[in-house]
């Protein structure tokens, strides 16, 4: 077998386990929104790396993670609820609580 061929197996091993590794994401389910556990850890660094402007600040009634250019697409509908901000401090909580072992009855798709 050649190099060629061997390089061409591994690129393909390669591209199967990030396959396997996207379709078994965990996901954590919370008043009727899906979001992967993944997107609630981005949230996190964004929050710490982000300072909204002040002007942002004032708009209470939408978090100003909200208006985070880099919010994940599967949190944005988030901000589509009146109880925004309670539902992303309780994501990022049930983040923390185990969910990738699936000690949280919220969290799905751990192995």
């Amino acid at each position: 077998m050649g190099s060629r061929a061997v390089l061409g197996l591994l690129l393909g091993a390669a591209v199967v386990l990030v396959l396997l590794q996207s379709t078994q994401s965990v996901h954590i389910q919370y008043r009727g929104f899906q979001v992967q556990l993944e997107s609630v850890k981005k949230l996190s660094d964004l929050e710490r790396q982000w300072a909204p402007s002040p002007r942002l600040q004032a708009q209470r009634f939408l978090p100003a993670m909200c208006h985070h250019p880099a919010l994940p697409l599967d949190l944005q509908p988030v901000c589509a609820s009146q109880e925004a901000a309670s539902i992303f401090t309780t994501l990022e909580t049930i983040a923390k609580d185990n969910c990738e072992l699936c000690e949280n009855v919220a969290c799905t798709g751990c192995l």
